[in-house]
């Protein structure tokens, strides 16, 4: 996307909206396309709901690991690898290329993408108001891809397969790649810094081993192994000990501690880090990256112990699970059109608190009125009203947190705030669909059991959205 220099004439800055929310527009709907499938890929693939899980979960947990990384050595071949994943997956006739498809290349291609959208909307937009507004438009394509991707997703997968799916983010990408030709590099200042290749390794092996901790619930549970644990014919945790989520959880906890005492180190020796220690001392900034985690992990969490339910539980195909879906979608949409008009009456620590509020009480609707042989209807209000607040809080978000910081340090914030968003989307779909898959028969308390536990995570969200300071996020991020 970034391109070399030509002498070509730059696209300008309007112009360049289109392909960058197309960009993050694909790469979000690539996250909860497949939900709707489930059934189906798992079916012609020859694996089961939990290898789909994994296979979803592997790919929002690809972005977030290498998100940060991404953001200091992104170029145009994101798209290519992004597209060369498609393609892979487009042929997988089993688990292992879906896998290195879907969930490795474009996970990669999206870590590569992503960040410098926000980069350039910052470099493009100098002025507070126009780049809040523009912020809100890339934002509201990432809201508006994963809230649609159960939809388009379904209908392509009822009428063409879920093949085609992946032919249709081909398609997108190409189209990104035509249109972004113009889009000039904004290129670096100065000497351009040593890569901090291990700050980009500790970073990425924390994420990993903390989520695939998770992950490892749906066969040995949350406390108790289930099952004998064993690694190359060795019992490590004999069956009854402590489950090895722990073991993987707590792998991933001291990597990350040693990640921050590696760019601690650096900076003390005068290297430049993987991110600066400063990114991490700004408690506005810290509590909008707590907020964006939530939101992901809320919306991927629903979206996926939904479509498992219906798919498993109801029997329903691909349409008929994504048609379910269409009240958050439509919920989504309606608030993100009108939360910069709401912007210009109350601050953005006002949406996200309303956002949340609101995001808690159709959580608790979806609770409390979907039952197995309940009408479909149950579903409508509870899921019209989460789409709403999530759609209200996705932008007010970015904002607060992309806001908090100055000019020079956009791209590393950049990729911090789309790595604990994908973070948030790995630890939902992980998070929700172990408790689901812990069970033989994903429906009934299994399912309140999950939906309770989503609702638990978005009263911790709107704590965290209380806390946000007055003062500085109302003057950060003034929307236009």
């Amino acid at each position: 996307m970034t391109g070399t220099r030509t002498a070509r004439t730059a696209i300008s800055p309007q112009a360049m909206i289109l392909p960058l929310a197309l960009a993050q527009f694909i790469a979000s709907y690539a996250a909860t396309n497949m939900n709707v499938a489930i059934s189906t890929i798992a079916t012609d693939l020859g694996t089961t709901v939990a290898g789909m899980q994994t296979t979803i979960t592997l790919f929002t947990l690809t972005m977030a690991a290498l998100m940060i990384p991404g953001s200091k050595v992104t170029e145009i071949c994101g798209l290519i690898v992004y597209g060369i994943g498609a393609l892979l997956a487009t042929l997988a006739q089993g688990i292992g290329l879906m896998i290195i498809g879907y969930s490795l290349l474009e996970g990669i291609g999206s870590a590569l993408l992503i960040p410098p959208i926000y980069i350039l909307v910052t470099v493009a937009f100098t002025d507070v108001r126009s780049r809040a507004r523009n912020f809100g438009i890339i934002s509201g394509a990432a809201g508006l891809g994963a809230a649609a991707g159960p939809l388009i997703g379904g209908v392509i997968t009822s009428t063409l397969g879920w093949r085609a799916s992946f032919v249709l983010q081909i398609v997108i990408v190409a189209s990104i790649i035509a249109l972004s030709r113009r889009i000039v590099d904004p290129g670096v200042t100065g000497p351009r810094p040593a890569f901090d290749v291990t700050g980009a390794v500790l970073s990425a092996l924390g994420l990993f081993f903390v989520v695939l901790g998770i992950l490892q619930t749906s066969t040995y549970g949350w406390f108790g192994s289930r099952e004998d644990f064993s690694i190359g014919g060795t019992v490590l945790i004999p069956k009854g000990g402590i489950s090895p989520m722990w073991l993987f959880v707590g792998v991933g906890a001291v990597i990350l501690a040693w990640f921050f005492w590696h760019i601690r180190s650096r900076e003390r020796h005068g290297r430049e880090p993987l991110l600066p220690l400063r990114l991490f001392r700004n408690r506005t900034a810290n509590l909008g990256l707590g907020t964006q985690t939530i939101q992901w992990l809320i919306l991927q969490g629903s979206f996926f112990v939904i479509s498992v339910f219906l798919q498993q539980v109801r029997g329903y195909n691909a349409i008929q699970t994504g048609l379910v879906l269409t009240p958050a979608t439509i919920g989504i949409l309606a608030s993100s059109a009108a939360a910069e008009r709401f912007a210009r009456r109350h601050s953005q620590r006002w949406l996200i608190q309303v956002g949340f509020g609101i995001t808690t009480v159709g959580m608790l609707l979806l609770l409390l009125l979907v039952r197995q042989d309940s009408s479909v209807l149950t579903f409508l209000p509870g899921l019209f009203l989460m789409g709403v607040g999530v759609g209200a809080m996705l932008t007010s978000s970015v904002n607060v947190v992309q806001s908090s910081f100055p000019d020079p340090d956009q791209g590393d914030i950049s990729g911090l705030s789309r790595s604990v968003s994908n973070l948030g989307s790995s630890l939902g779909t992980a998070l929700a669909g172990s408790i689901l898959i812990a069970t033989g028969h994903p429906g009934g308390k299994p399912f309140a059991v999950t939906a309770a536990t989503l609702v638990g995570i978005a009263l911790i969200g709107l704590v965290l959205a209380l806390l946000l300071p007055k003062v500085p996020a109302e003057t950060a991020t003034e929307p236009g």
